[in-house]
């Protein structure tokens, strides 16, 4: 085994079609499969190396200290693949607002399966590794890949089964608008939430199946490049992922009124013939879907309309596949 390693930088992505629920909490296995779009500008970049000072693993996030719980399962796959016991200090960065439903999770546990592969020399391929990643966060999964990624529910309790794939390079006129309404931490963890509706919603029986359509009507439109259905898909299959979360006991949301307020812009920018959607995950932030060559004009409307400033507003393309960078990007709190 290595040392040292390199630094990795894996992007985030947006659930077109959502993962809410699982159906194996221990590991990570979702009720059904999803779909996503990676994105090129929220990132987060992660070192593993050997920790020589120390016996214990150590956590440096954005360049504090942190509790080693969240990510120690991870690692600690990794060692039970290997046979090795030895600590580790990891280093990660995250260009992302942390836990506000821009999928801050997904990148960190993406970058952080890519850097133990390295350092532990395993040397899994991406989908492979994607089942590892999985079990940091679900929705990590999906970042070990570029472009439009599927991500298989599986079969039963098998872990293999349960993998990422991608099925479109996305290298067309697509881009995506995250309207950052809120960079704080949320009341109710994604955890949480899914836990919560599985167990209370009475909706959620329906879910797999509505799930099932929207992935055939979702994929054939990105297999044709038809950018109408695919937005419509989308945001219809977000509110039905929000329904079920108002049907749970206690009802929750991550709704807020400005949440609202950029949702009915998005349907009046539509109105206006300006072709746009809107998608939603476990956070107040809206996600506009458009085309690239688009999204100025776009986000100049919206700082118009919704009242909200150029710095809420952050233009992507799409994303490629998690790769080596050669030092860590200055990070700003």
């Amino acid at each position: 085994m290595k040392d040292p390693s390199h630094i990795f930088r894996a992007y985030t992505n947006i659930a077109l079609i959502k993962y809410w629920g699982k159906r194996n909490e221990t590991l990570f296995l979702p009720v059904t499969s999803s779909l996503s779009l990676t994105l090129n500008e929220f990132y987060t970049e992660t070192q593993v190396r050997w920790n020589e000072s120390s016996s214990e693993d150590v956590l440096l996030l954005n360049g504090e200290l942190q509790p080693i719980d969240r990510v120690q399962r991870l690692i600690d796959l990794f060692r039970e693949l290997t046979h090795c016991s030895r600590p580790v200090r990891v280093e990660s960065y995250n260009h992302v607002p942390t836990a506000a439903g821009l999928a801050s999770s997904a990148s960190a546990f993406a970058a952080l399966a890519c850097a133990c592969n390295d350092l532990f020399d395993t040397q899994m391929d991406a989908r492979e590794l994607s089942t590892y990643a999985r079990q940091g966060s679900g929705s990590a999964t999906r970042s070990l890949f570029g472009g439009f990624v599927k991500w298989e529910a599986g079969q039963g309790d098998v872990s293999e089964t349960s993998y990422a794939h991608p099925i479109d390079k996305a290298d067309w006129d697509l881009g995506m608008i995250a309207v950052v309404l809120n960079d704080q931490e949320k009341s109710i963890s994604s955890r949480e939430g899914m836990a919560l509706t599985v167990r209370t919603s009475p909706f959620f029986k329906l879910w797999p199946e509505v799930v099932a359509h929207d992935l055939d009507l979702i994929e054939t439109a990105i297999a044709q490049r038809d950018f109408t259905t695919l937005g419509e898909v989308a945001e219809h299959n977000a509110m039905e992922m929000h329904a079920l979360m108002l049907s749970s006991k206690p009802s929750y949301t991550y709704f807020q009124a400005e949440s609202l307020k950029i949702m009915d812009c998005i349907r009046q920018l539509r109105q206006q013939g300006i072709e746009c959607y809107f998608t939603m995950d476990a956070g107040p932030n809206i996600k506009v879907i458009c085309r690239l060559s688009q999204a100025d004009r776009i986000q100049q409307l919206l700082m118009q309309a919704a009242g909200v400033t150029e710095s809420q507003l952050i233009i992507s393309g799409p994303g490629p596949a998690p790769h080596t960078v050669p030092s860590f990007t200055p990070f700003s709190n």
